[in-house]
């Protein structure tokens, strides 16, 4: 594939991901970047470059929302071929949750 194809697919899934990713926020409240820095940070969390290796694939946006008694990282990761899966993965054991 020549990169301005690559380049294009990319931004269609980033386009398409974000309606649906922002829909999750609607469910449950996301941290803003500041707080989810200081989460992070801290340590509560696993990072998202340790997440981004379980999920496989990349990723195109994220959020950390409070969901199911804890926080969870909202991802719209993009499979090979150009397909986007939104995932919820719990943000503490990095677990796949949907």
């Amino acid at each position: 594939m020549n990169t301005n194809r690559k380049r294009f697919t990319f931004a269609l899934a980033c386009f398409l991901a974000v309606p649906i990713v922002s829909g999750y926020a609607a469910e449950a409240r996301c941290l803003t970047p500041a707080e989810a820095q200081a989460v992070v940070g801290g340590g509560a969390v696993q990072r998202l470059s340790v997440i981004a290796r379980a999920v496989g694939g990349e990723i195109v946006d994220a959020q950390l929302c409070e969901g199911g008694g804890g926080l969870v990282y909202r991802l719209a990761v993009m499979r090979e071929g150009g397909r986007v899966d939104n995932i919820t993965v719990d943000a503490t054991s990095g677990r796949k949750l949907r």
